[in-house]
């Protein structure tokens, strides 16, 4: 990818994605458009790898291993506390230019990662459901796993506040890991009915490169791709990773289309399965979220399979649900599910979605 479009790609996440949420971030991303040599670090990415977040990433994981270094005053995950000033854009420049080879090696070897914990929260309900039609007992397999964490959100504790002060429940009492989350009604739409506990039978996770939490050095980078002043999304990623560490789930490396129906048969073909993807399907080509959508119908062809995604609308749902113009913009993702009858996919819009987890409105059936 040539200069120009690297600074596009810089210039788009600062304005739409990190503005309004990462005043650190956007600051970063925004200078960083303008600067042909801190921008050019991106040009060593992978193809299709040339990636904001993957920038700031890598800064990150660097300023992680220099914790003393000024620059770490204005990153809140390394106890740092200074809002952005005139400062910190050419401290950010000098130290990552001084360690250009060390970025280029990261940015050259290592994928964005992440795992939001926080999304569980979003996914539960859309689980639940599947759960309910297929009768109780359901496996889970996750695509684009990352670490996996997401498979544990049946070991999670719930907290959806509503509009009006009422409160919604989920999950184990004394969960390790407690998850809040905003739930608005739009117009004529009725709050979800949520279990207090989801029988999960098996879980796996398929990814092209799993991340194992034992490693301090992955565990590291998985921080690391944590936005650096959101400090309580490091917290909630270093309890669950905790919490997995006592029921670690099967994490498969493969590609998420060809080797989805693999990953599918390791675990038990008598079990209603239900597929999750969380900002995942935005990575992958046009042409290869729709061959996603045919493996899904394939499995669906030999087990009762649900495909529960939280993603952006013309990532996910709209090849299976099209003309939800409604579904679009405003920053937010929509949480979906669906079943395969008969070979035909039967696909419902549950809600609109904050892509951290932190708020979701669910939708009239």
């Amino acid at each position: 990818m040539d200069l120009n479009r690297i600074k596009g790609v810089l210039r788009t996440f600062a304005e739409v994605e990190a503005r309004g949420v990462s005043p650190l971030y956007d600051h970063l991303a925004t200078q960083a458009a303008e600067d042909d040599d801190v921008a050019g670090l991106l040009s060593a990415a992978r193809d299709g790898e040339v990636r904001a977040t993957l920038l700031m990433a890598t800064a990150h994981r660097l300023v992680q291993a220099d914790p003393i270094h000024p620059l770490s005053r204005y990153y809140p995950s390394l106890g740092g506390f200074d809002g952005v000033d005139s400062e910190t854009w050419p401290l950010f420049r000098s130290f990552l230019l001084d360690r250009a080879d060390k970025a280029r090696a990261l940015i050259a070897s290592r994928y964005t990662q992440t795992n939001e914990v926080r999304r569980a929260a979003l996914l539960y309900p859309a689980v639940a459901r599947a759960a309910k039609e297929a009768g109780g007992k359901v496996s889970l397999l996750e695509v684009g796993c990352s670490a996996g964490l997401l498979l544990g959100l049946d070991r999670f504790g719930y907290r959806y506040q509503c509009d009006g002060g009422e409160q919604l429940t989920a999950g184990p009492a004394k969960a390790a890991v407690g998850l809040h989350c905003a739930l608005d009604l739009a117009p004529g739409a009725v709050a979800p009915k949520l279990p207090k506990k989801l029988a999960v039978v098996a879980r796996a996770g398929l990814d092209r490169a799993p991340v194992d939490v034992s490693d301090e050095d992955e565990l590291a980078w998985l921080e690391a791709c944590v936005w650096a002043d959101q400090p309580d999304r490091i917290r909630l990623l270093r309890t669950a990773a905790a919490e997995q560490a006592k029921h670690r789930p099967s994490l498969i490396t493969g590609d998420g289309v060809d080797d989805l129906a693999a990953a599918a048969a390791t675990l038990p073909s008598e079990t209603p399965l239900v597929v999750l993807t969380s900002h995942v399907l935005a990575y992958f080509a046009a042409d290869r979220r729709a061959a996603f959508v045919e493996a899904l119908a394939a499995l669906a062809a030999s087990r009762p399979v649900w495909w529960v995604s939280e993603e952006f609308y013309g990532a996910a749902l709209e090849g299976v649900l099209p003309g939800r113009a409604d579904l679009v913009g405003a920053g937010l993702a929509t949480l979906g599910v669906v079943r395969w009858d008969g070979g035909k996919p039967e696909a419902h819009a549950l809600a609109r979605t904050a892509p951290h987890g932190q708020r979701m409105t669910w939708l009239p059936v």
